[in-house]
């Protein structure tokens, strides 16, 4: 053996080749053991069900479902409010920080500067959750999340949507952007139409993006659907001709309300100014009240067949009854009570027709003051009508120990006292009923409520007689009468109280209550103009002609069959018959 061979030889030992050997085994075995006690073994301390745990808490996740909110229809069950899906865009700025490379990007889908971005990240920096962008269209919302921006996220939402628009919003009211009812019925219904979400438990990625549902945790409820009484072609008739009155007398405000005579259900209620509740960025908050019922107002001349009323029932006076109204004024205390002219001697009808203050003043006084408030009060006034819409005013009607002469003289024509345009309209849809009182009611009804009777059905009918005379010629509303049917109805025009406490001589609400046909009434409506400033004031000449136009086109919608057809319009054609040469004479109603 050569010497450099001697160099490079080493003698191994076999007990260290062994050893070796057996370390490799037992690293092995350990190793494979360590791996059993993760994999295999249940109950080890950070085993395997240690770990599933731990890789299910960073990729399941429980979610909210949610649930859909009820939708509001009309009687036909025309939309009125519907929730449509959408999708919010959030984001986990954690993880969006993380992202500045595409920061640009997302700011520029979303419409947002760069630098309004990057504040608002800074802001949640701390934070797992901001919202982006709220109730996208779903199609915007997945152009978005196509670009995979890291930490951005989607979540299914409702967004309420409202066809009718400005017509129907002071009943409906509105949802707020999470969905809860803040205005109208929205408010006053919320756990009736809101419904409760469920939950459910998902497999998410690292990008947070769900791979699949796991197991449903709790079953949403859809919330239940709302029917109200309204019609909607008579609410948008109503809305129009509301609209169109307060423009051209470049009035402030304005309220009409119809109600259905055969079982109270409000067919129309609508206001001005109004606004739309799908688009608020601009609303302006003397839009939002309802008026027809937040506004009290003092009724005026509408309640002098209220008070005959109570002169008929108190057996002190006729028909026949007539009273002396000359010279024209009459001295109640120290305030003069006077007509536009001298009406002379009247009768109770010509006092209504002509709206004498005189006339009904007088009567007033032969009268108990505590009687002309029960009166007012059976009908409804002072009280709430019980439709359940929000900030609902009960008005005025004050209760004297002692009644003065002038303050019987004041309630007998409407001043002292104020109501709201609905329990103006409940307390006519008494006469128009003869004498049965129904509860006003904004829901559909499927069953006739429960009425009760509050005036003899005789002096209901006496009082209809009077009203009729009122939209003749030589009555004060000629512009409420209607071509093609019968009608009655009282005007009122109120001066406005000041905030001096003095009636402000220019300024006034026009008002008038009428109902049609007035042999079989099937609506009731009331109207009021507040503070008309092109001259005319007088609720004949403002208000009347807006009841005019509304109760003849609704009574044609409702189908009611025209009174008193002439039967000149009527044709008379011969029909010849095939089958042999007789002829026959027919006639043939004109087309209405």
């Amino acid at each position: 053996m050569t010497m450099k061979a001697k160099m490079y030889s080493v003698k191994i030992y076999r007990w260290r080749f062994y050893g070796v050997y057996l370390m490799l085994i037992v690293l092995t075995m350990a190793l494979l053991w360590r791996l059993s006690k993760l994999q295999i073994i249940p109950n080890e301390h950070r085993g395997f069900e240690f770990l599933q745990e731990q890789g299910t808490a960073r990729t399941l996740r429980t979610e909210k479902i949610p649930a859909h909110r009820g939708v509001i229809t009309d009687r036909y069950g025309k939309y009125l409010a519907v929730s449509t899906p959408v999708v919010s865009l959030w984001a986990d700025p954690r993880k969006l920080l993380t992202a500045e490379e595409q920061w640009s990007l997302l700011a520029d889908s979303l419409n947002m500067d760069r630098i309004q971005l990057k504040d608002k990240l800074k802001r949640y920096s701390s934070k797992k959750f901001m919202y982006l962008s709220r109730q996208l269209d779903p199609s915007d919302a997945e152009r978005i999340l196509r670009h995979n921006i890291k930490g951005v996220y989607g979540r299914q939402e409702y967004k309420r949507f409202y066809p009718a628009g400005e017509v129907a919003a002071h009943v409906v009211g509105f949802t707020n952007i999470d969905d809860q009812g803040q205005e109208g019925l929205e408010f006053v219904h919320e756990r009736w139409l809101a419904g409760t979400s469920g939950e459910r438990q998902v497999l998410k990625d690292l990008s947070g993006r769900t791979i699949k549902d796991v197991d449903l945790l709790k079953q949403e409820v859809s919330g239940k659907d709302l029917a109200l009484s309204i019609d909607l072609r008579i609410q948008s008739l109503a809305y129009r001709e509301l609209k169109t009155a307060v423009k051209a007398h470049a009035a402030k405000a304005g309220s009409v309300v119809l109600l259905d005579a055969r079982n109270g259900g409000i067919l129309a209620m609508v206001n001005q100014p109004s606004y739309n509740p799908n688009d608020r960025r601009q609303l302006d908050p003397n839009a939002l009240p309802n008026r027809a019922i937040t506004d009290p107002v003092e009724p005026a001349s509408t309640v002098k067949p209220l008070t005959m009323m109570v002169a008929l029932e108190s057996g002190r006076f006729s028909l026949n009854s007539t009273i002396d109204t000359n010279p024209g004024y009459f001295r109640v205390g120290r305030k003069d009570v006077t007509d536009p002219v001298n009406y002379g001697v009247m009768d109770l009808t010509k006092i209504i027709t002509k709206s004498s203050q005189v006339g009904i003043t007088k009567v007033a006084l032969d009268l108990d003051g505590s009687e002309i408030r029960e009166m007012f009060f059976r009908l409804g006034f002072g009280q709430s009508v019980g439709i359940g819409v929000p900030s609902e005013s009960i008005g005025v009607l004050p209760n004297y120990k002692n009644w003065l002469p002038i303050d019987q003289a004041s309630f007998s024509y409407g001043y002292g006292l104020s109501v709201t345009i609905v329990q103006l309209a409940q307390a006519y849809s008494v006469i128009a009923n003869g004498g049965v009182k129904k509860p006003v009611s904004i829901l559909k009804l499927d069953n006739q409520p429960d009425s009760s009777r509050v005036v003899d059905k005789k002096i209901a009918q006496q009082i209809v007689g009077m009203l009729e005379t009122v939209v003749k010629p030589g009555g004060t509303a000629t512009k409420a009468n209607l071509e093609s049917y019968t009608s009655a109805g009282k005007t009122g025009t109120v001066r406005i109280l000041g905030v001096d406490g003095d009636y402000d001589g220019n300024s006034h609400s026009s008002l008038f209550v009428g109902f049609a046909p007035t042999n079989n009434p099937r609506i009731i409506a009331a109207i009021a103009i507040h503070e008309p400033s092109r001259g005319k004031y007088y609720g004949g000449e403002v208000a009347a002609p807006v009841f005019a136009r509304v109760a003849k086109r609704s009574l044609q919608l409702l189908q009611t069959p025209p009174a008193n057809l002439p039967l000149k319009d009527s044709k008379v054609v011969r029909i010849k018959k095939v089958s042999n040469t007789q002829s026959v004479t027919k006639k043939v109603e004109p087309l209405i």
